[in-house]
């Protein structure tokens, strides 16, 4: 029964890589507004500590959520933020694909801002990399690169990378109190490098997580294939479990041990302010 179940929640998460991959579809848009795309598939989520407020990074844009019924997309500019993270007051990373139909490359690299998405600059691999997992910890940057199917490495806030092992990756944790030890859900399970991203090795006993984050050492949190938020305090050794979404998410982030968001594949935002025991609507997009 437990291979079963696993071969089940397997193929969830195998269709979840192709449906990332594919960078998402179309979601309703934020307003009603028919000549607006709306958000689109929500590949990130993150709080800018500047202000508290909520960031959203789609399929067609990045938008700060104004209500639960309002997003404002930064700036107008329809870019797709494949990857996207918050390491600063105002300050995001994120890649993906420029918006314009005549940019020169369908590849943003690795670009960044100091003002909460309204200017980026490129900091590297523009024209090459499509970072679809971007993770911080301490000194070190992280990214999972589609084109290459590679995680990488940065010590120098991603200016240049070391390349590491090859794996089908959905989604990267690490904390700046252990930053070389690095963990990576996949379709095969929960999988661990302890140099850096070099190599992994399977997490045994790990439930096989859609996303996981890690925002105090040793901790680790995410939703499983079915919802069910998972979490471990001990490295991954043991796993508790929590409350449950109502679906699959299609993004998700540890503000904290505590302060959790999830996005749904409708577009639907969650939150949890108690490590997942329960979770509240923040932000739901309007039906046109």
């Amino acid at each position: 029964m437990l291979c079963d179940l696993r071969l089940r929640a397997a193929a969830v998460l195998s269709a979840l890589v192709v449906g990332v991959s594919a960078c998402g579809g179309s979601q309703p848009a934020s307003e009603p507004d028919p000549d607006d795309p709306g958000i689109g598939h929500i590949h990130g989520l993150g709080i800018d500590s500047a202000d508290n407020a909520l960031y959203v990074a789609g399929h067609y844009g990045l938008f700060k959520i104004n209500s639960a019924e309002t997003a404002e997309r930064v700036a107008g500019r329809i870019n797709d933020y494949m990857g996207f993270t918050i390491v600063g007051p105002k300050t995001f990373l994120a890649s993906g694909h420029p918006g314009d139909p005549n940019a020169t490359s369908p590849h943003l690299g690795l670009i960044r801002t100091t003002d909460a998405g309204h200017t980026w600059t490129t900091v590297s691999e523009g024209g090459k990399a499509d970072f679809h997992a971007l993770q911080a910890a301490g000194d070190h940057l992280y990214g999972y690169d589609s084109q290459s199917a590679r995680v990488k490495a940065s010590t120098d806030q991603g200016r240049s990378w070391t390349n590491g092992a090859q794996e089908s990756v959905i989604d990267l944790a690490a904390n700046g109190a252990d930053p070389v030890r690095l963990y990576a859900t996949t379709p095969d399970g929960l999988r661990v490098s302890t140099n850096g991203g070099q190599d992994f090795a399977p997490v045994e006993g790990a439930p096989l997580l859609s996303h996981v984050d890690s925002p105090a050492k040793d901790l680790l949190i995410g939703p499983d294939a079915e919802g069910v938020i998972r979490s471990s305090t001990d490295g991954g050794r043991t796993w508790q479990t929590g409350g449950r979404l109502p679906g699959q998410a299609a993004a998700f982030t540890a503000v904290d041990g505590k302060h959790l968001l999830a996005a749904m594949e409708d577009g639907t935002v969650y939150e949890s302010r108690n490590g997942g025991q329960d979770f509240s609507v923040v932000f739901r997009p309007a039906l046109r």
